[in-house]
This record gives C-alpha cells, sequence and structure tokens, in this order.
C-alpha cells in the first residue's frame, strides 16, 4: 500500500477497502505500531538494568547485609536478625552518642561486635550500680529496659583521643568496653541502620 500514490482516481473499484492512511506532505505513512511497541519495551529493559546495575553499586560501595549472632543488643536486635549497615556515613560525618555500630573486636579483628556507642573522645564516664554518668550527669537510656540492666560499676576514665566506649542494651549479658575498653575509631566500619528480616523486627534502627 505504501507504493500506491495520492488518491486521484474516480473509480471506486481501483481504491483498496483500507482505513484511512496518515500522509505526511502528501506522502503516506506506514503504521508504526508495533516499532513502537518495540522501542517501548527496550526501553523498559534498559531502565530495569540501569536500576539494577545502581542498586548493586549501592550494597557494594554503601551498604552491606550483616546477621546478628546473639542477644547483647536486645530488644530492638534480636538473635539473626538481618540488617544493612552504612559503609559510607562516616566518611561525610562524625560518629554521634547512641548510634548502633559494628566494628572489628580489639582483641580479635576477624571477628565483628555491634554495640551502641556510649561516649565520645574525651568524655568522662564511669558507672555505678549499673547507672551509667557521663561528664558528670546521668545518663538517660531508654533503650535499656529495666529488666536488661545489671548492677555492675567501673570507675571514671576519660575516653582516649580517635576511640569510642561502647555498650550493649542487655546490659546483663553484653560484653563490651567495660571488658575490652574502648574501640578506636579505626576499628569501626558501619552503622546499623536498616532491620530487612524478619519482617516482625523490619524497621530502621534507632
Amino acid at each position: 500500500m505504501d507504493s500506491l500514490p495520492p488518491e486521484t482516481s474516480s473509480d471506486p473499484a481501483s481504491i483498496p477497502s483500507a482505513s484511512p492512511v496518515a500522509t505526511l506532505n502528501g506522502v503516506p505513512v506506514a503504521a508504526s505500531a508495533p516499532q513502537k511497541s518495540t522501542s517501548s519495551l527496550g526501553l523498559w529493559v534498559r531502565d530495569l538494568l540501569i536500576a539494577v546495575v545502581v542498586s548493586v553499586l549501592i550494597i557494594t560501595f554503601l551498604y552491606q547485609p550483616v546477621r546478628v549472632e546473639g542477644t547483647s543488643m536486645l530488644p530492638r536486635l534480636e538473635d539473626r536478625d538481618r540488617l544493612f549497615i552504612n559503609k559510607f556515613v562516616y566518611h561525610i560525618e562524625s560518629i554521634q552518642r547512641g548510634d548502633i555500630v559494628v566494628f572489628h573486636y580489639p582483641r580479635d579483628p576477624e571477628k565483628s561486635y555491634i554495640k551502641r556507642v556510649i561516649a565520645l573522645p574525651g568524655d568522662r564516664i564511669w558507672i555505678d550500680d549499673g547507672q551509667v554518668w557521663l561528664n558528670g550527669s546521668p545518663l538517660k537510656e531508654s533503650y535499656v529496659p529495666l529488666r536488661y540492666r545489671d548492677g555492675r560499676s567501673m570507675p571514671e576514665m576519660v575516653v582516649p583521643d580517635d576511640c569510642y566506649f561502647m555498650m550493649g542494651d542487655h546490659r546483663s549479658i553484653s560484653s563490651d568496653s567495660r571488658e575490652f575498653g574502648p574501640v578506636e575509631r579505626d576499628l569501626i566500619y558501619g552503622k546499623a541502620v536498616f532491620v530487612y528480616w524478619p519482617t516482625k523486627d523490619a524497621g530502621v534502627v534507632r
């Protein structure tokens, strides 16, 4: 039909029975629906591939999935919870009190621990019958339920430069800076940000 000249005959029998054909400057234009469909599919596949590549790069360079082993961070983190840690955030911002971080265990760097940051470099900290004192004031810790507290004490110390004092939220069973001392900054490699499994525990880590 593309080879037919513009309609000029007055004989109806000489014109094929067909739907009107769109013209451009008097020249018939072929229907392009199949090409549009193919083109749309190609664009969808391209966008999907880009999204997958970007997601892989983000997970590889910014986030890392980890699994919690143990119950020292109850009630927020349970044994075998799976979560994402942000490996990049501390390159652009400083570590804050209350952050839950992942670090290499000072006595065996092959192992990793997850604890809460309690004191920063230069802070004065001591513990009296389970109550943490920070720079002369009692520390309010709503994330530690009463049933998880203990009666341990610790003499006053000043956290060294480039070190952080870590504690687990389940104080009665946690092995933390009360035992192995403040953690050097170079051993900290991520901040816990989001639990993704199991779904009952899913949510932002605080």
